[in-house]
């Protein structure tokens, strides 16, 4: 089993962006989401079914993938506002 962790942030887009990635059905600032699954597709049929999540959009974006077999730190965030 893996960690699979997409993240996105808009909060420097602008409008010369126009084919950056809207990971998430809602409108958002920053938005991040970690599937535990036996593989990269299998994140991806999850988040599909789940029904919030635009998977096609998140195919674009390579996820952070955490092997479960040996310990480190799995997640880490600062955000300096």
């Amino acid at each position: 089993m893996h960690l699979y962790i997409w993240r996105h942030s808009k909060r420097f887009s602008s409008w010369s962006m126009l084919d950056e990635p809207h990971i998430h059905k809602e409108n958002y600032l920053q938005a991040e989401v970690a599937v535990l699954a036996p593989s990269k597709a299998e994140a991806l049929r999850l988040l599909a079914q789940a029904g919030q999540w635009n998977v096609e959009d998140l195919e674009r974006i390579e996820p952070e993938t955490i092997s479960l077999n040996e310990p480190r730190i799995v997640v880490s965030h600062v955000d300096f506002q």
